[in-house]
């Protein structure tokens, strides 16, 4: 062993007693939190929101800063991702899954499971917005923890990268301020619940009529502004910012759905599938549920505009369909239950209609692209397996190709990852971008 490999060592080892320090703590809050569930929350709501997501966030935090900082190094590393059991589909994440997914179901279908749990969420809820907690607010507030804890263990551990670190703090702020501290205090001001972050047809039910009626019929005018903002966004924002920034600037800096994969789900990255087959199955189904959902919207206005005559109970029905299939089952139990085994992207690159919009603006009418210097690409495999949207990054930056799918969110790790500087993520004029750099290929 040299010196370098010796010190190495050394460095890690000081900091092997401060990780089980902070994983001691973790699995104290973890097992409080489990007793939430039961009536022991009524002695002292806010002594066992303490000592359970209190507790828990402590214990992570003092886990994650000494697992990264125990590794000097610069640059992203993932040591061990393949072998460990919890981000490689072993038991662990096998049993990481069903929770997830356990939770999402029983959050849905069974929300009297989280009675006693809402208790300890109360005196937030009572500060926030005057009223009781329920299943929704528990959730926001359990969601927008896990960015926030999640999303310092991404800036300690990518500490090094300066787009990273921004990166991750700009999907905190979105999720903080406009996905839960705004929506609640709008509910405390008697304004409708609005979340400023998410768009049609993400959001697909803030274009649908009864939306629009139900805002407009709200006291004060703030309710128009939200009818505006939702229209503007939608259908003029959003593709003048992707033509600039491609769909990064939403699906890595802005959305909901993205900070929580970009955050919790970071650990499980190299689980998405890299097949071609999956490919397949990803255009087929993301544009399918795009369609669908473009459908629905049509429906239900020509039934407004009808007055309920034409197609009422089909509108109502497959609105009904598309709120469980979609809304309910898809973005939320499989979007987020199946992180430990198919990755942080699962809802983002086979389901949001959204995301199929910017995708399409990005690969046909879009500046950016990932840039390839195909010369100095020693065939490592590091970018395609740690790219969450499953391309084959090394396929293109071989060919000395510039890397335009549609399904690129822009993260930037597949550049990060890279040992050789090969990749490197740019805005440039539309013309000539699918070309391939000759002068790397000779």
């Amino acid at each position: 062993m040299n010196t370098v490999q010796l010190n190495l060592q050394t460095h890690q080892e000081n900091y092997t007693g401060l990780k089980k320090i902070g994983l001691s703590i973790l699995s104290i809050g973890l097992l409080f939190f489990l007793i939430c569930f039961t009536s022991a929350t009524k002695f002292n709501p806010i002594l066992f929101f303490l000592l359970s997501i209190g507790l828990s966030i402590i214990g992570g935090l003092i886990f994650f800063y000494a697992q990264y900082l125990s590794n000097p190094i610069e640059g992203i590393k993932k040591n061990g991702a393949m072998f460990m059991s919890v981000t490689n589909k072993g038991l662990l994440g096998w049993m990481l899954a069903v929770f997830f997914t356990g939770f999402y179901i029983l959050l849905y279908w069974f929300p009297e499971t989280f009675v006693n749990l809402n208790l300890i969420f109360d005196w937030l809820s009572y500060n926030i917005r005057n009223l009781p907690s329920d299943q929704w607010f528990l959730y926001s507030a359990l969601y927008t923890i896990a960015v926030a804890v999640m999303g310092v263990r991404m800036i300690i551990h990518n500490r090094h990268n300066r787009y990273q670190i921004i990166r991750t703090i700009s999907v905190i702020f979105f999720q903080l301020i406009f996905a839960f501290i705004i929506p609640n205090i709008l509910v405390l001001l008697n304004e409708p619940g609005y979340y400023f972050s998410y768009f049609w047809p993400l959001k697909y039910e803030y274009l649908f009529p009864s939306n629009f009626d139900y805002l407009l019929n709200s006291k004060g005018h703030l309710a128009v502004f939200m009818l505006f903002w939702s229209t503007i966004m939608s259908f003029i924002a959003l593709p003048i910012l992707t033509y600039y920034f491609g769909k990064r600037w939403y699906c890595s800096w802005v959305c909901g759905c993205g900070a929580l994969a970009e955050t919790l789900g970071d650990p499980f990255r190299h689980l998405s599938n890299k097949k071609l087959i999956a490919w397949k199955y990803e255009r087929w189904i993301i544009h399918s549920v795009l369609v669908a959902i473009t459908l629905l919207t049509a429906l239900l206005w020509l039934n407004s505009y009808y007055k309920g005559e034409v197609l009422g109970e089909v509108s109502n029905s497959f609105s009904r369909v598309y709120g469980f299939v979609i809304g309910a089952a898809f973005a939320g139990v499989a979007g987020v239950g199946f992180y430990p085994l198919m990755g942080g992207r699962v809802w983002c690159r086979f389901g949001c209609p959204l995301a199929a919009i910017l995708g399409i603006l990005q690969k046909y009418f879009s500046r950016f692209r990932i840039t390839t210097n195909g010369g100095q690409c020693i065939s490592c495999g590091n970018c395609s397996t740690y790219c969450e949207m499953g391309i084959d990054v090394k396929a293109y930056a071989q060919r000395g190709q510039n890397i335009i799918r549609s399904s690129c969110v822009g993260c930037g790790v597949c550049s990060e990852v890279c040992p050789r500087g090969v990749l490197k993520l740019e805005n440039g004029p539309i013309k000539g971008r699918y070309e391939l750099n000759e002068e790397y290929l000779r």
